[in-house]
């Protein structure tokens, strides 16, 4: 995935397949928050996987936050 238009739901089938299940998914899109296609958020949360969209930044601090608080969460990071 170079940028956020590369993310699909076939590249995000590896957070699927996790064990233990990821309950948490944090995207960091690059310098800015970046809409990802409605239909591919539903099926992550069809999955009980629910997306956190962020820019990079922000979803580093998320991420970092969740995983202190002891969540099951996963990151894909696209650098600023």
């Amino acid at each position: 995935v170079g940028s956020y238009r590369d993310i699909s739901h076939e590249s995000l089938s590896l957070f699927r397949l996790l064990e233990p299940q990821i309950e948490i998914l944090v995207l960091g899109t690059g310098d800015r928050v970046e809409r990802l296609h409605p239909l591919m958020m539903k099926q992550m949360r069809q999955c009980g996987i629910a997306v956190e969209v962020q820019d990079t930044p922000n979803a580093c601090a998320t991420f970092n936050f969740l995983v202190s608080e002891r969540r099951m969460v996963a990151a894909g990071l696209i650098p600023p």
